[in-house]
């Protein structure tokens, strides 16, 4: 990969910083540019550089990684944050990606799969911990929140990018939605594009809770 993806670590544990930061030095398409121990910490670093992915403890003193996330995606929108906790609770998870995270995983994933999300949410995608998955989607689909319905949603899009954010929500991958819809892999990413742009959406995770919280997609639909 040429592209360099530069990352900042934030969280409150000494040992789980230095084996993030090993874990990060190690790859050769990523640069660590910051280190901070809590959210005020980490709002500092990430207004005093350019900085494209945060890993995010959630639980951390003065300023939680919540809170930290939502004012760090209002200030810098092209900053993406991978949220990290070791609890796979609802309380900690549906709160972080309401606030902008890209990403929510648990520390004991492998370090591969931690890697693999920092690229995954650059490039614009969102990565959900599987655990976390099927009540994240059952939990916005059941308390629907104040926002657009279903027609409303679909007044903002031509008809194969309403298709296309109902085949975002499955979770799967652009290939294998091209697929399913007879297109080719670029045309495919060029709505999710559209749709991401016409809904104001940061990323794949927020298209999938908008397509469930406005009840285009229902739980169970195929």
């Amino acid at each position: 990969m040429s592209e360099e993806i530069r990352v900042v670590i934030v969280d409150d544990q000494e040992l789980m910083r230095t084996a993030l930061r090993m874990m990060v030095e190690s790859q050769p398409d990523l640069r660590l540019v910051g280190e901070a121990a809590d959210g005020i910490e980490a709002l500092e670093v990430v207004r005093s550089r350019r900085v494209d992915v945060v890993l995010m403890d959630l639980r951390m003193p003065r300023l939680d990684g919540i809170a930290a996330t939502a004012q760090i995606t209002a200030e810098l929108p092209d900053t993406r944050i991978v949220a990290l906790t070791t609890f796979d609770l609802d309380e900690y998870a549906f709160p972080a990606i309401r606030a902008g995270a890209s990403g929510f995983l648990l520390k004991d994933a492998r370090a591969e799969e931690i890697v693999e999300a920092i690229r995954t949410v650059h490039a614009g995608h969102g990565v959900v911990a599987p655990s976390t998955t099927r009540r994240l989607i059952e939990h916005v689909a059941t308390s629907r929140a104040e926002g657009d319905g279903p027609a409303e949603v679909l007044a903002k899009l031509t008809p194969r990018e309403a298709d296309t954010l109902r085949e975002i929500a499955t979770g799967d991958t652009n290939a294998e939605i091209a697929r399913r819809m007879h297109l080719s892999e670029a045309t495919v990413k060029t709505h999710v594009g559209h749709v991401l742009a016409k809904l104001d959406l940061r990323d794949r995770v927020q298209a999938v809770v908008l397509a469930y919280a406005s009840g285009l997609v229902r739980p169970g639909d195929t």
